[in-house]
């Protein structure tokens, strides 16, 4: 793994440097001949598609409103899936042999590494819908944006909700094995110590394990009051089944993550009732209620946050390139100052690329979200 991390960004720039120079005028501006706006979306595998469900829709509405100057936006779909490093290659592909004027993904922390490296190359945005690893924005790539919350402020809106309003301190942070996972584990603890609050049980588990019996031993040994989950839905779903079994009566918080739709179905969310998570998802608000109703009619299903963060993402894009054109410089001074509010409620972004504010909680209730007040 070392020897991949230090031989990629070396392959990347000898495929990239054939390229750039000619690059950099078509960048400039896209040519006439052009009939349509493209706009590149990189998914994590092929049954992604809540992102794609969630592009779509923004880019058919944009379309009925008179697209671009009369061109319609076209949304170009590429999947990350295959061996580590995939996600640049196919980045340098939708940029160079599809010629989009912005790229968005809705894939995981590692490979929106690679996607960055790729955009500092080329000079193209890269807009992140999904990925909450903070060291994305600790890069300082001009061209980077993400409008999902970072782990930090997820952390932060879980600490305040859990230490200070609830004044729970025997506290459980679970989680699974995968790069993601561990990260937000990671950054919840330094967010704890930080704010000085008491350290919490951290515990690891394996994202293919089906027994957790000697971790639901150890909560239960530790007297904990509440637990924190950061994990895969999938895995997050049959712990929270055998901590119902084992009548444990703990509350329990999740991270944004737990709400990817495309890992669980419908029927799966059932597990999640009363369970609190981060998300600044409204769907009873006239935007939320509007983007609900016309994603049911399309696809038949309610749509989950990834839907959500991926629409707001590509609504972003096309709000900078209807205002300030195609050209690549211009649509990153364009979104640098934007005030959007959509579906996950006001975007806005700081110097760094990353969302403004603390994201609110939700809990389920009967089924359904509901926005916990602070």
């Amino acid at each position: 793994m070392k020897l991949q991390k230090l031989l990629l960004p070396v392959c990347l720039i000898s495929v990239l440097s054939g390229f750039i120079a000619s690059d950099l005028q078509s960048g400039k501006k896209h040519e006439e001949s052009d009939k349509t706006v493209k706009i590149g979306l990189l998914i994590s595998d092929n049954n992604s598609l809540s992102a794609v469900n969630g592009a779509e829709m923004a880019i058919r509405k944009a379309n009925e409103q008179g697209g671009y100057r009369n061109k319609p936006f076209q949304l170009v779909v590429r999947s990350m899936e295959g061996p580590w490093g995939t996600g640049s290659n196919q980045a340098v592909s939708l940029i160079f042999e599809d010629n989009v004027c912005a790229l968005m993904s809705s894939g995981d922390g590692r490979n929106g590494h690679l996607i960055e490296q790729v955009a500092a190359k080329t000079r193209i945005v890269y807009l992140s819908s999904w990925a909450s690893d903070p060291t994305l924005a600790e890069a300082f790539v001009p061209w980077y944006f993400s409008c999902a919350p970072t782990d930090i402020q997820q952390a932060d809106a879980l600490i305040e909700e859990i230490y200070d309003k609830r004044k729970l301190t025997k506290i459980a942070a679970v989680s699974g094995n995968d790069y993601d996972s561990k990260l937000a584990l990671e950054n919840f603890v330094k967010q704890t110590k930080l704010e000085g609050k008491t350290d919490p049980l951290q515990l690891l588990y394996d994202n293919n394990n089906k027994d957790f019996k000697s971790l639901i031993d150890r909560i239960n040994n530790a007297d904990i009051k509440a637990i924190v989950m950061f994990g895969k839905p999938a895995a997050s779903i049959k712990l929270i089944d055998e901590f119902r079994k084992r009548k444990m009566i703990q509350p329990l918080f999740g991270s944004l993550a737990l709400l990817d739709e495309n890992d669980i179905s419908e029927l799966d969310m059932k597990s999640y009732e009363n369970v609190v998570f981060v998300s600044s998802v409204n769907l009873s608000g006239s935007k939320g209620l509007s983007f609900r109703e016309e994603f049911q009619k399309n696809y038949g299903k309610v749509p989950g946050a990834v839907a959500a963060y991926s629409f707001d993402g590509i609504n972003l894009l096309i709000e900078a390139i209807k205002n300030a054109g195609t050209e690549r410089r211009e649509i990153q001074n364009y979104l640098s100052k934007i005030h959007y509010t959509g579906v996950t409620g006001p975007i806005q972004f700081d110097n760094k690329g990353k969302r403004m504010g603390t994201p609110g909680l939700m809990q389920i209730k009967n089924g359904i979200p509901v926005s916990v007040e602070k």
